[in-house]
């Protein structure tokens, strides 16, 4: 579990393709802190570290993460949102994120807004994944509040701190982006369903 609070960017410092896998290897200041085994989010993807090495470690995804997620998109340099497991009995400063990408987005607009910025983005309806207004959402593992709801888009206002702090300064129009949506509006939507 995670809270969509992004602990800091790191840096993808080697890929290599194994069959269908793929291994990433980060670097990171949080790495003497990791241990092998341990569950990080990546762009918002829950994977585990397999290896360490100085400042850097090694997850790796599987072929179906790679296919509904835009890890396939990484390229050595690339920079990645991460964050580790929340502990038990720390605050929840963002919201409940499971770190399982339901599907991804596309960055369709880009709009500076006196001091902040407003994102819009489109995904594809047919996955019957829905935003509320005012509802979370985490886009490449950012916990942010949903404006203007529509049914294959939305948008979210991002202040100059998380603008900095993640990989939201390097977004622009056309960019695949990482959506999971708020589990409790899953469930909410799955028990109206079952009336």
């Amino acid at each position: 579990m995670f809270t969509g609070i992004i602990e800091e960017v790191g840096e993808v410092s080697r890929i290599k393709p194994e069959g269908g896998n793929m291994h990433f290897s980060i670097k990171a200041a949080m790495t003497p802190e990791l241990k092998i085994d341990q569950s990080v989010a990546h762009n918002g993807v829950c994977l585990t570290v397999v290896s360490i090495n100085d400042n850097e470690y090694t997850v790796t995804a599987v072929a179906e993460t790679l296919e509904k997620t835009n890890l396939k998109d990484l390229a050595e340099g690339s920079p990645v949102n991460l964050e580790r497991g929340m502990k038990l009995g720390d605050r929840l400063d963002g919201h409940i994120v499971q770190g399982h990408v339901d599907q991804t987005a596309v960055c369709k607009k880009v709009q500076e807004k006196d001091g902040s910025w407003e994102f819009t983005f489109e995904y594809d309806p047919t996955l019957q994944n829905i935003t509320i207004e005012k509802g979370s959402i985490t886009v490449n593992g950012v916990s942010l509040t949903v404006v203007n709801s529509k049914k294959n888009e939305f948008s979210v206002a991002i202040i100059p701190y998380t603008y900095e702090y993640t990989t939201f300064k390097y977004f622009k129009e056309g960019d695949v982006i990482n959506l999971e949506f708020d589990v409790i509006g899953k469930y909410v939507k799955r028990i109206q369903e079952l009336k």
